[in-house]
């Protein structure tokens, strides 16, 4: 009975993911033939199916910028740079994209440490620095065996020095690991959809306005009050948004 559970969801996978290629191809086809409203409605079909990769939000991102969409075109660029963050044609493309947006913000750099250690943790993903943190403890515990069990002077102090170098090893990748964790969860990017968009001193209508944002700009969002987003901008500007007007990536 098992085995025919298997088969099935088996046969059904195959198919969705035949059915998404042939979604897929067609939507370029009608790209190419300059059909890029259709092209979307193919491309958005295979996303409402839970599938995702770097190449269909590409895709995606490109439509909407022949059709000068800014807001989408930018929000599934940053989508594809999500899943494919070296990609070069992402990165170009992104860019072009950003030169149609009206907001000119200012980027505040980081300096000192905290540049160092966030750059450092960048290297490498959240999984990546768990398991360097794993190997080497496991490296630190086989040398430990090595120096307890050898009998000779010289594997002694290599093993001494090689156990010791891989625990410091370990709690530095432990480190940076945390510190990966705590950059990915306090990023929540969003991007602002409305052509206009009121940014408020406080969550309410009645509250001054601190600034105006328009179209494709990127924000954090740093807190959520019903339906108010709490933003920060890359200069360091803070204000409360309408929920309706920026969608998270």
């Amino acid at each position: 009975m098992k085995l025919l559970i298997y088969i099935f969801s088996f046969l059904i996978t195959t198919v969705s993911v035949a059915q998404n290629n042939t979604l897929f191809e067609e939507g370029n086809a009608l790209y190419n033939e300059g059909k890029f409203t259709d092209a979307i409605s193919k491309y958005e079909s295979i996303l409402d199916a839970e599938k995702h990769s770097a190449a269909l939000y590409f895709n995606l991102g490109n439509a909407h910028y022949k059709l000068n969409n800014i807001a989408p075109s930018i929000y599934y660029y940053e989508k594809a740079l999500q899943l494919a963050p070296n990609d070069k044609e992402i990165q170009n493309n992104i860019v072009f994209a950003r030169n149609m947006t009206i907001d000119a913000i200012d980027v505040v750099p980081e300096v000192g440490f905290s540049k160092l250690f966030k750059n450092i943790s960048n290297t490498f993903s959240f999984d990546a620095w768990a398991y360097i943190s794993v190997i080497t403890m496991l490296l630190f515990v086989l040398l430990s065996l090595l120096y307890y069990f050898s009998y000779s002077t010289t594997r002694k102090r290599l093993a001494f020095i090689g156990g010791s170098s891989f625990l410091l090893l370990c709690f530095v990748s432990l480190f940076f690991a945390f510190n990966k964790y705590d950059i990915d969860k306090k990023d929540r990017p969003a991007i602002v959809f409305q052509q206009e968009a009121l940014v408020k001193s406080e969550p309410n209508l009645r509250s001054e306005e601190a600034f105006r944002l328009h179209e494709g700009t990127k924000v954090q969002i740093l807190d959520t009050l019903e339906n108010w987003k709490k933003i920060k901008l890359s200069d360091g500007k803070v204000g409360w948004i309408s929920s309706d007007a920026i969608k998270a990536l």
